[in-house]
């Protein structure tokens, strides 16, 4: 029986947490386990004020629904998966929840799952949509599927429409444009949130986005549905402008739109906007602490630990933020160091962090030509 730093595809079994099961022959993959880790963390989570129902909409070999049934104690699971020719192995991975809870399998589209979820309106505590590609058109009826209080927990792995890399299908995907940005990884996870909060308040709800993380090829978030928008989330819609000229950034909200700042260029090129997209927190610190406190249980992995750490440690207030790279680049010593930089910035009465969710980045309020002065200043070996 192998680990899940081990498995592959190729290895008739496989244990993750409490889970032992066979792999079969589709996609997985071992690497994702953190992903799977936190949606266990936010399972339990959800389990601690009542009864858990789970609609795992593309459950693949069925590992996700059975470590919420092992391991977060879930009433009810729907394990769907769009090809037929898992079902068999679903049923085989599943047997262990049969007599534990009410367990339910299909095979049929997302899309169908949820408009008859939608007809019946039958809800759950926790909708897993770990989707292939841009699951932008799902997530009105994903949002529906959700119950007041619970959380939809998404996963894109379309990574070039959302970083710039395709604008066209940008805008046919999530109604969005999306230029090339230095912090690429956050720029597509505003925007995959910017698309469910539209989505959400078109349905008269709101959202509490709970985490936000990628590891460069999917980009994951999870949030909490609400009866109604809170007071002010409006707010939380906006653009982001970067300008490639001198590396500087700007933020507006839709709702305060006004014309855009001259950046410290001589002669400013255009700037490269993006949005509509989240320019609000990324993460919910009181989740995170819940979360990490649960982690404890020996079923969630060192690297799934050091991940809520890290976004504990920036929670994604405040849409800027820079490569340490490109200011070392810009800085006259050609080095930086990144804590001495920081704390130079919170002295001066900027907010500053180590940015949780791409390696190497820095979060700041202050204007780009007080990091460009501070950043000349905190010398020495680049730290990331």
């Amino acid at each position: 029986m192998t680990t899940g730093a081990e498995a592959t595809s190729n290895d008739p079994h496989y244990c993750e947490g409490a889970a032992q099961l066979r792999l079969g022959e589709g996609f997985f993959r071992a690497d994702s386990r953190p992903a799977r880790d936190l949606g266990v963390l936010l399972a339990r989570r959800l389990a601690g004020q009542g009864p858990l129902r789970v609609l795992d909409l593309m459950a693949g070999c069925g590992v996700r629904s059975l470590r919420y049934g092992l391991e977060a104690g879930a009433s009810a699971i729907w394990a769907n998966d769009g090809d037929p020719e898992r079902l068999p192995l679903l049923r085989v991975n599943l047997e262990p929840l049969a007599e534990r809870l009410s367990l339910r399998l299909s095979a049929q589209t997302a899309q169908k799952i949820l408009a008859d979820c939608l007809l019946r309106d039958q809800r759950f505590e926790l909708v897993d949509l770990d989707a292939f590609g841009c699951p932008a058109a799902l997530v009105p009826l994903a949002l529906e599927a959700v119950c007041f209080g619970g959380v939809l927990y998404l996963a894109s792995t379309d990574g070039r429409s959302p970083t710039g890399h395709d604008r066209v299908a940008a805008l046919r995907s999530l109604g969005a444009a999306a230029r090339a940005h230095p912090a690429s990884w956050e720029l597509a996870l505003r925007l995959q949130l910017g698309v469910v909060a539209r989505a959400a308040w078109c349905l008269g709800r709101g959202i509490k986005p709970l985490l936000n993380f990628s590891d460069g090829r999917t980009f994951r978030t999870a949030v909490q549905v609400q009866r109604s928008p809170a007071a002010g989330d409006e707010d939380q819609l906006g653009l982001l402008a970067h300008c490639h000229g001198c590396g500087d950034q700007q933020v507006q909200s839709l709702k305060r739109l006004r014309g855009w700042q001259s950046c410290v260029c001589s002669t400013p090129p255009p700037l490269a906007v993006s949005g509509p997209l989240w320019i609000g927190p990324l993460q919910d610190p009181g989740w995170l602490d819940d979360l990490s406190s649960l982690a404890a249980d020996g079923h969630t992995a060192e690297e799934g630990k050091r991940l809520l750490a890290n976004l504990g440690a920036d929670v994604g207030t405040g849409a800027r933020v820079w490569p340490m790279a490109e200011i070392a680049r810009r800085s006259p010593g050609g080095t930086v160091r990144l804590r001495q930089l920081l704390e130079r910035l919170e002295w001066a009465g900027w907010s500053a962090s180590v940015s949780g969710v791409m390696p190497g980045q820095l979060r700041t309020s202050a204007p780009w030509a007080v990091v460009l002065e501070l950043a000349a200043t905190a010398d020495g070996t680049l730290e990331r």
